[in-house]
């Protein structure tokens, strides 16, 4: 090959390669200044012991894709921020050995949307909040989370997250118990996140161990203006 062929190549790749990578960090920048600019904050500015790992940052969660790209931080209503923050100190004084990991919080309607063209028409379509009528994430006004411990290992629940069966779902709980399809240890696990999340005003649902509101849909959109 020609050197100056190869060269030229080189060089597109290169550009192509520096400009991919200035418009990642621009995504993120954008939805970072996004949420700031809502008046959302930052929860490890808080509360810097709460752990954070953003499942729709990564492939690692029901949709199988990675819809936030590069945020890595997660942001909620200051009100509701504040509550994490307590619902932290309660499990810190309890257990000074877990701390609590988040997996979501606010979530853009621009995101949801997204999520929303990849599950619409499908049998997981459930498990999606149709973005024109929003969700209570959609508000900053929810968190998914679950117990680890300091180190980061997560407690054994009996489900992952985003595992969506009837396994997962705390109104069946005894019934799993009983038949043996959870342990007194996974049960113990939950209600532990359950106490005190709802000491610090949350509300668990009953069809997910890991999601809990600051308040209801209803009082969040008088609340708050949903995140776009």
């Amino acid at each position: 090959m020609n050197t100056r062929i190869f060269t030229l190549q080189l060089c597109a790749i290169l550009l192509i390669s520096s400009l991919s990578l200035a418009s990642q960090k621009a995504n993120k920048a954008n939805l970072e200044e996004q949420l700031l600019a809502q008046g959302l904050v930052n929860i490890q500015k808080l509360s810097p012991g709460i752990l954070v790992e953003l499942k729709y940052s990564t492939t690692d969660n029901f949709l199988g894709a990675d819809t936030y790209g590069d945020l890595v931080n997660c942001y909620l209503q200051p009100k509701v921020a504040i509550m994490l923050g307590q619902a932290h100190a309660l499990l810190k004084k309890a257990h000074p050995e877990l701390t609590l990991l988040v997996y979501d919080g606010a979530r853009p309607r621009s995101i949801q949307r997204k999520m929303w063209a990849l599950v619409v028409n499908t049998d997981t379509q459930d498990y999606v909040a149709n973005p024109d009528r929003g969700s209570v994430h959609n508000f900053g006004s929810a968190v998914d989370l679950t117990i680890a411990s300091n180190a980061g290992q997560a407690l054994d629940m009996g489900t992952s997250f985003d595992y969506f069966g009837d396994l997962a779902q705390p109104k069946y709980e005894e019934k799993f118990l009983k038949a043996g399809k959870l342990t007194p240890q996974q049960i113990k696990n939950r209600k532990l996140l359950r106490e005190v999340m709802t000491r610090a005003g949350f509300q668990a649902i009953s069809i997910e161990w890991w999601h809990f509101n600051a308040v209801p849909m209803k009082i969040a959109r008088t609340q708050y203006s949903i995140i776009e």
